[in-house]
């Protein structure tokens, strides 16, 4: 259990890794989710193939992958535009409010009714991201980039709560990763003549770009993934959650060891970044406490 347990916080810290990876590769953001989804794809079909697992669906259900994929891409590259336009730290700040964002969606695409719990920890992850917004005004557009990044994170998780009841994880990730790379494959034409002032797509790697690529595509999406389906089989959902919500803690601190300086903001900011982080790990808790509350047993009366 142990070892489980380590390796649940091994690969939290290789989420929380991915921002830094963003900002190390040279290659802007289209062309970087590009090379990862193209990557990771492969490395999905590869551990199909090794599982002998079955892959071919009807072409409704591949349409509707590929679409959710489309949208992992705009999600992914509005990640790594975040991380360039601020501080990697800023960035996970923002992505923090993933979890405001699912509280919102899903009583409005699943039909499920509010929970007033959820909409009190949204309003105060509200107010820490209003310390974060006014510690670090330059950095306002990274910031705005990186929760619009979180919304659509969360569209794509609630999406994918109904597809996985339909397909096994990892055949839903390989569409979903090929519907990403075949719809920015699709959209180079436009992104090259009016996104890259001239300059065109800039698919070359240079220096360790192949390295950081290799890590972020095979380490952080594809051994990941597998990986944490594993535990799931094993570790409970709450504990899964709890500690996935520690990617920013995890992130930010990463940032500050390899970039230093860089990464050092005001206290305002980390004040706010406490209150959003507060808010993101009490959630799962609550979330919990209300389930066994309500799966409470009524008392049995005694039959004499």
């Amino acid at each position: 259990m142990l070892k489980d347990y380590l390796r649940l916080h091994f690969i939290v810290l290789l989420w929380g890794f991915t921002a830094i990876l963003g900002k190390l590769i040279s290659v802007p953001p289209v062309e970087l989710v590009f090379w990862r989804t193209l990557l990771a794809s492969a490395g999905m079909a590869l551990l199909l193939a090794a599982r002998r697992q079955e892959w071919r669906i009807s072409g409704v259900e591949v349409a509707k992958l590929l679409g959710v994929g489309a949208m992992v891409a705009v999600h992914w590259i509005t990640f790594f535009l975040a991380a360039r336009l601020s501080s990697v730290s800023v960035c996970l700040a923002g992505m923090a409010t993933l979890a405001l964002w699912t509280s919102l969606l899903e009583p409005l695409l699943l039909w499920r009714r509010i929970r007033f719990y959820e909409v009190g920890l949204g309003l105060l992850t509200m107010v820490g991201l209003y310390l974060v917004s006014q510690a670090e005004l330059d950095q306002m557009a990274g910031l705005l980039v990186a929760i619009l990044s979180a919304g659509l994170s969360a569209l794509f998780s609630v999406l994918n709560s109904t597809l996985v009841k339909r397909h096994p994880p990892l055949r839903l990730t390989f569409y979903e990763m090929s519907g990403a790379c075949l719809s920015i494959a699709l959209f180079f034409p436009i992104y090259s003549r009016y996104f890259t002032n001239g300059s065109g797509l800039q698919l070359a790697l240079h220096g360790f770009d192949w390295l950081w690529l290799l890590l972020l595509a095979g380490g952080c999406t594809v051994y990941a993934f597998s990986t944490s389906v594993e535990l799931m089989k094993r570790l409970s959902a709450f504990v899964i959650n709890l500690t996935i919500n520690l990617e920013p803690v995890y992130g930010i601190l990463l940032a500050v060891l390899i970039f230093g300086s860089q990464e050092k903001m005001s206290t305002g900011f980390y004040l706010g970044t406490v209150v959003i982080l507060f808010s993101v790990l009490i959630h799962p808790v609550i979330d919990q406490w209300n389930k066994r509350r309500l799966r409470k047993p009524e008392p049995v009366e005694a039959v004499i």
